[in-house]
């Protein structure tokens, strides 16, 4: 288990073991959720990210008036 300490402009240091385990970087950005007990920071995907997550071919027909 790795102990950060929230410093006194609110800012904690996430350790370097889980930063490489996670692969983050400067200027990444994380959403952070508040549940009961506890705190939850998870890194911020790009929507491009989505893409093709869900499986099978693309079966989207567009419209020929359609970009």
């Amino acid at each position: 288990m790795d102990i950060t300490t929230v410093s006194s402009k609110f800012q904690i240091v996430i350790p370097k073991r889980v930063r490489d385990h996670f692969g983050l970087s400067p200027g990444q950005t994380l959403q952070v959720i508040a549940l009961p007990g506890r705190i939850e920071l998870v890194p911020s995907q790009p929507v491009s990210a989505l893409r093709g997550f869900l499986p099978g071919p693309n079966t989207f027909q567009r419209e020929d008036d359609r970009l």
